[in-house]
């Protein structure tokens, strides 16, 4: 495997141990998010260079796109939860209770 595999895959996989391990502050599950998705930003955008296609593909701009959504989704998730609660603790947040 190139080391340049084992850097896309390692990064996404410690993105993914953060988010599931170090769930107590909502930014930090929103961090973890996003570095997910730069990981495979940056592995969408490696990955015709490395088939050696001419033609430059849709699909990152695509993931670019839906990744600045998710981001501003998950800051309003996260001042609306701020205000209403009072912090950004996950375990403040219950669905019963809304």
């Amino acid at each position: 495997m190139p080391l340049l595999h084992l850097c896309f895959y390692s990064s996404y996989a410690l993105s993914s141990l953060g988010l599931a391990f170090h769930r107590t502050h909502l930014i930090s599950a929103l961090l973890c998010l996003e570095s997910m998705m730069l990981s495979m930003y940056l592995a969408l955008s490696i990955w015709p260079v490395e088939n050696q296609t001419a033609s430059p593909t849709l699909i990152p701009i695509l993931m670019l796109t839906f990744s600045a959504c998710e981001a501003g989704t998950g800051l309003a998730m996260l001042v609306a939860s701020t205000r209403t609660h009072g912090s950004d603790h996950l375990h403040n947040l219950n669905l019963l209770q809304c």
